[in-house]
């Protein structure tokens, strides 16, 4: 999710290209879960991306706090809503900083029906400026999603689905269309074997834009109400870039995320 403050125009076409706005719904390590909160659930994130690697060429850093909550009062059908304020050194997006964020969805079994999957909806980074025409900057990548995820035996959960976003907002140097969409997928199993406090996931986010990512890592819940998750991101991993040409969404990143819940 990152790069150095703009200095010229050429500069702010290699930030721009890397830098990227995560206001996230429920996630997995980068791409939402089909997990939706329940009523009156409310959650606290606090997110951080930091480079593996220095160079200007690299992506800058991200840090990320987030409020998020289910505001529907059914068993089934479940509704969260949230907000991120965003920094990631770059001037021109910290300048609009807050990102919103929408999920609907109903878990699995969900009414009465037993093996029914579960299914969720969305739109995340859903910024508030929108001017690429004056400044190539959008805020506004306004991505919208559906997940499906079931739960096997030993197997853990899989997870699949797809999305669509702003073709003008994620549009990276020298790929301006066809680039604001993709597919979604992921892993995520709880491991009593070693912990019940243990989850490990792996997802997996297509496109050649700045979200396009592979992420590996765990959580250790400390207790009911507070987790951390440690991963690592690997942006737009079979991208081939051509000479002089950065990989959309920068270097690789460690993330450390910390949710309380209330």
């Amino acid at each position: 999710m990152k790069l150095g403050r703009i200095l010229a125009a050429a500069c702010a076409v290699v930030a721009l290209a890397s830098g990227v706005a995560m206001a996230t719904p429920s996630t997995q390590i980068w791409i939402p879960s089909p997990d939706v909160k329940g009523f009156k659930e409310l959650h606290i994130d606090i997110d951080n991306y930091a480079r593996f690697a220095s160079k200007a060429t690299a992506g800058t850093d991200m840090y990320n706090i987030g409020l998020s909550a289910g505001v529907l009062p059914l068993e089934n059908l479940k509704l969260e809503v949230g907000v991120d304020f965003l920094r990631q050194d770059i001037e021109v997006l910290d300048n609009h900083p807050f990102y919103f964020n929408a999920k609907l969805g109903t878990p699995e079994d969900a009414f009465g029906i037993k093996g029914l999957p579960a299914f969720a909806v969305g739109a995340y980074n859903l910024g508030t400026y929108d001017k690429p025409e004056a400044n190539g900057l959008s805020t506004r990548q306004n991505i919208v999603y559906g997940l499906v995820g079931k739960t096997f035996p030993i197997i853990g959960r899989l997870s699949a689905g797809g999305y669509y976003g702003s073709e003008r907002a994620l549009a990276n140097g020298t790929n301006q269309k066809n680039n604001n969409s993709g597919v979604m997928a992921s892993w995520d199993r709880s491991m009593p074997e070693i912990s019940d406090k243990l989850w490990l996931a792996v997802d997996y986010m297509s496109g050649n834009n700045a979200n396009g990512e592979v992420s590996v890592g765990g959580s250790w819940a400390f207790n009911k109400n507070i987790s951390l998750i440690v991963g690592a991101v690997f942006f737009n991993p079979f991208y081939n870039p051509s000479q002089g040409e950065s990989i959309p969404g920068g270097k690789p990143t460690l993330t450390t995320q910390i949710d309380i819940a209330f």
